[in-house]
C-alpha cells in the first residue's frame, strides 16, 4: 500500500513553499484566489488529510474507528453497534459515533470529519451514496464496511442481508393470510436503499400473486410514530380500505398500530399490521408485532471483524450475508371482510 500523501507532496504538486500550504488549509482567506485552488486541486488530487490525522492514519497508531448511521432517535442500530463497539473493543479500537440524519451530504460531512479526527476505518449503512464519498475513503486509503445490506455488485465489503427478498417474504406471508388488498407504509426511499428495496419486495410478492399493482398504495414517510400514524390515517380513509399494512420497520409498524387502536380499529381482526427489524418494541406494543427479524448483533459483530481484517490485510475482503426470517407475533390475523 502507498504511503499517505504529506504536506511536503502537496507543496510540491503545487509548486508553492510548505508554509502556503498551511496557510491554505488553515487560514485560506489570506492566500489569493489562484494560489488556494492550485493548492486545494494539488489537496484533492493527491488525497491528503490535512491534519494530525493524516500522519496518524499513515502510521496506524490511532486505533480508532468510526461509524456513521442515519439516526439516533430511535433503537433499530443501536443493537448492532453495541456489537460492533464490543468487538472493535476486544481489539484495542475505540468508536466515534457519528449519525446523517439520512441526508447524502450530511453523511458526507460527518465522514470527512471521522477521518479528518484519524479515524483507521469506518462503518456505513445501506450502499446509497454519492460517488464522491467513496472516493473520498478509496484515495484515502481507508477501510470500510457497508453494513444492512447486500450487493454482490457493490465493490465495497458488504455485511448484511437482501431487504427486497425479506420484504418479499414478509408479503408473501400477508399474502398467506388471505390479504389481496394490501398497502405500505414505507421510509423515505430517496438515498435510501434498504427503504427502497423493501419496497421493491412487497411489490414482487404482489405480482407473483397476480394482484393488481395499480391498487397498490404507498405512503413514504420520516421514520417517526408520528408520521407513521399520519400514513395510516391516509391509508384506511381510502377506498376500498386496505385490509393489511405492511410497514417499513417496526418504529412504523407501531405507529400504524396505535393509530388504528385510536381509531376504534381492532389489530388484527378489522386490520392487520406487520413490521420489519423486529427491536425491542416489537415485542411489548400490544398487539406484538409479527415483523422480520434482522440479526443485529451477529451483523454488529462480523462488521467489526471485516473491518479489523481490512485494516490489518490493506486491502477490502468479501463480506457477509445474513439470512433474515419471519416472527409470527399477534398484529397479522385472516382476511375478516
Amino acid at each position: 500500500m502507498a504511503p499517505l500523501p504529506t504536506l511536503e507532496d502537496v507543496a510540491s504538486r503545487a509548486g508553492v513553499s510548505t508554509a502556503t500550504v498551511s496557510r491554505c488549509l488553515n487560514s485560506p482567506e489570506k492566500v489569493v484566489d489562484h494560489t488556494r485552488e492550485k493548492v486545494m486541486s494539488a489537496v484533492d488530487e493527491l488525497g491528503y488529510t490535512p491534519h494530525f490525522g493524516g500522519r496518524a492514519l499513515a502510521s496506524r497508531t490511532t486505533n480508532t474507528a468510526g461509524a456513521v448511521i442515519p439516526t439516533m432517535d430511535n433503537a433499530i442500530f443501536a443493537c448492532a453497534l453495541q456489537a460492533f463497539q464490543k468487538e472493535l473493543a476486544s481489539a484495542g479500537m475505540t468508536l466515534l459515533v457519528a449519525s446523517s440524519d439520512y441526508s447524502p451530504s450530511h453523511e458526507f460531512e460527518q465522514i470527512c470529519t471521522l477521518v479528518e479526527r484519524g479515524a483507521d476505518g469506518l462503518l456505513l449503512i445501506g450502499a446509497d451514496r454519492p460517488k464522491t464519498s467513496y472516493d473520498y475513503l478509496d484515495k484515502r486509503g481507508i477501510p470500510y464496511v457497508v453494513a444492512w445490506t447486500n450487493h454482490s455488485d457493490q465493490a465495497a465489503c458488504c455485511v448484511g442481508f437482501d431487504n427486497r427478498l425479506a420484504a418479499k417474504r414478509m408479503a408473501e406471508h400477508v399474502i398467506a393470510h388471505g390479504h389481496r388488498n394490501i398497502a405500505m407504509i414505507s421510509g423515505i426511499t430517496e438515498g435510501n436503499d434498504r427503504a427502497a428495496e423493501r419496497v421493491h419486495g412487497v411489490r414482487d410478492a404482489l405480482a407473483d400473486a397476480e394482484i393488481n399493482p395499480d391498487a397498490f398504495k404507498v405512503v413514504e414517510v420520516n421514520y417517526s410514530l408520528d408520521a407513521a400514524g399520519r400514513a395510516f390515517d391516509k391509508l384506511i380513509t381510502t377506498s376500498p380500505p386496505p385490509t393489511a399494512v405492511v410497514c417499513g420497520n417496526d418504529v412504523l409498524a407501531a405507529g400504524a398500530v396505535t393509530r388504528a387502536k385510536a381509531r376504534g380499529l381492532r389489530v388484527p381482526k378489522d386490520i392487520s399490521i406487520v413490521g420489519f427489524d423486529d427491536i425491542e418494541l416489537a415485542s411489548v406494543i400490544e398487539p406484538k408485532l409479527t415483523t422480520v427479524h434482522v440479526p443485529h448483533r451477529r451483523m454488529g459483530v462480523a462488521a467489526a471483524k471485516c473491518l479489523l481484517d481490512m485494516r490489518e490485510l490493506e486491502r477490502t475482503i468479501p463480506g457477509r450475508e445474513f439470512m433474515t426470517e419471519i416472527i409470527e407475533r399477534e398484529s397479522l390475523g385472516p382476511v375478516n371482510r
